[in-house]
C-alpha cells in the first residue's frame, strides 16, 4: 500500500549495470552514425547524376541534404565522445571504491585481531612462560643432585686424597735410578781421494805424440 501511495524506492544504480548501459548506447550511436554516412554518401551520388544530366536544382537538393546528414553524423559523435568519457570516469570510480573497500576490509580484520589478542592476554602468556621456564630449571637441579649414599661423601676429603695420590705418585718417579742412554757412535767421513788431473805439459806431450806420428 504504502508503495502505491509513495511509489517503489529508488534503487541506487550499479556500477556494472551502469556500465553495460553505456556500452549499449555506444553501439546504438556507432550503427546510427554508419547508417548517416551511407545516406550521405548516396545523395553525393545522385547530386553527380542530376550534375551529369544538366538538373542542376536536382543536384543542390542532394547536397542540402547531405549536409543535414553530416551535422547528425557530427551530433552522434559529440554523443558517443561524451558517453566515453562518462565510461572513464565511472571506472575509475568504481576503481576506487574497490579500494576503499578493500581497505576498509583490511582496517576492520586488523581491528579484530587486536581485539582477539590484547596486552594484558600477551603479559599473561609471557608471564606464564617464564614461571613454566623457571620450574623447569628448578627440577633440572634437583635431578642432578646427588642421592643416597653418594650425598655424604665429603667434596673436601675427596680432594685431599687426590693430592695424597698425585704427591706419591711423583715420589715414586723421582726415586726411580737413574738410565744412560747408549752415546751414539761418531761416524768420520771418508776422506776424499783425489782425482788426477791433466797438466798442461801433458797435453803438450800427447799433441807432439800426434805431430810425430804424422
Amino acid at each position: 500500500m504504502f508503495s502505491r501511495i509513495f511509489g517503489k524506492p529508488k534503487q541506487e544504480p550499479n556500477a556494472l549495470t551502469t556500465l553495460d548501459k553505456l556500452n549499449e548506447t555506444l553501439e546504438m550511436l556507432e550503427k546510427k552514425e554508419k547508417v548517416l554516412q551511407k545516406k550521405a554518401s548516396a545523395e553525393i551520388e545522385k547530386a553527380k547524376e542530376f550534375t551529369k544530366a544538366k538538373n542542376k536544382r536536382a543536384a543542390i537538393q542532394c547536397l542540402k541534404r547531405k549536409r543535414l546528414y553530416e551535422q547528425q553524423i557530427e551530433q552522434l559523435g559529440n554523443f558517443q565522445l561524451r558517453i566515453h568519457d562518462q565510461m572513464i570516469l565511472l571506472e575509475g570510480a568504481k576503481a576506487t571504491t574497490e579500494t576503499v573497500d578493500a581497505l576498509r576490509s583490511g582496517a576492520a580484520a586488523m581491528k579484530a585481531m587486536q581485539k582477539a589478542t590484547n596486552i594484558d592476554d600477551v603479559d599473561k602468556t609471557m608471564d606464564e612462560i617464564n614461571e613454566q621456564t623457571e620450574n623447569m630449571k628448578l627440577i633440572q637441579e634437583a635431578l642432578a643432585t646427588p642421592i643416597g649414599a653418594a650425598a655424604d661423601f665429603d667434596e673436601d676429603e675427596l680432594e685431599a686424597e687426590l693430592e695424597e695420590l698425585e704427591g706419591a705418585e711423583l715420589e715414586e718417579q723421582l726415586l726411580q735410578p737413574a738410565t744412560t742412554a747408549p752415546a751414539a757412535p761418531i761416524r768420520v767421513p771418508a776422506a776424499r781421494v783425489p782425482q788426477k788431473q791433466r797438466t798442461a805439459e801433458e797435453d803438450e806431450l800427447a799433441a807432439l805424440q800426434a805431430e810425430m806420428a804424422l
